[in-house]
């Protein structure tokens, strides 16, 4: 079931177009449309078995198999909400990767689009938070994001970034490497200990300043 969505990553990217409007590549975007609603499928499935585990958390709906410009997706992502508003920090489920290496992470951010003027700086306070094994920084600056070691020096160079804006935000992620032969409760067990780890970045984004 797993590898449904290890053989979908192999298509990220591709362009769709309704089969009724494919020409000779009919069978193509069928097949292309298969894979997407299949690996979307055991991507959900999987997401609510841990949503499941904590059902405190209510889980928002599964991202779409392909984007607007109706190009596959490089991954599917799911929000999971507790308290407080959409347009504020919540924990994400997201899958990662290629074919050759994949897996879920599980992250604390925020819906792009739903955002208000606070969000940012409610999602910086993951930053107030001492490192823990496991974890890295997603750093976006310039449009553009890459991998960031979770250690106490580049948290503290993080903080200075944040407060120049120089950066646009920093996520905090645990990822849950996938195999050929992993089992969904392996993963889901993988993404418990995740969840201890992450939660007090989490909740570092629910403090408010003047208490």
């Amino acid at each position: 079931m797993l590898n449904t969505m290890r053989e979908y990553l192999a298509f990220s990217g591709l362009q769709y177009q309704k089969p009724e409007k494919a020409g000779q590549e009919v069978e193509k975007m069928l097949y292309l449309r298969s894979k997407g609603q299949e690996a979307r499928k055991v991507f959900t499935h999987l997401a609510k078995a841990f949503q499941e585990r904590h059902p405190e958390w209510d889980l928002q709906g599964t991202s779409q198999w392909m984007n607007q410009a109706q190009r596959l997706r490089p991954h599917f992502w799911a929000y999971l909400q507790r308290e407080g508003e959409v347009t504020e920090p919540m924990l994400a489920l997201r899958l990662y990767g290629s074919p050759s290496d994949f897996g879920v992470s599980l992250e604390v951010s925020f819906i792009e689009r739903k955002k208000d003027d606070k969000t940012l700086d409610k999602q910086a306070k993951v930053l107030e938070v001492p490192v823990v094994d496991g974890i890295y920084y997603l750093v976006y600056s310039n449009g553009e994001s890459h991998k960031m070691e979770a250690t106490e020096e580049n948290r503290q160079i993080l903080r200075e970034k944040l407060s120049h804006q120089e950066v646009r935000k920093v996520l905090v992620k645990v990822d849950v490497p996938m195999t050929e032969n992993s089992s969904e409760e392996e993963i889901v067990e993988g993404l418990l200990k995740s969840y201890a780890k992450i939660l007090p970045f989490y909740l570092a984004t629910r403090k408010l300043d003047n208490p």
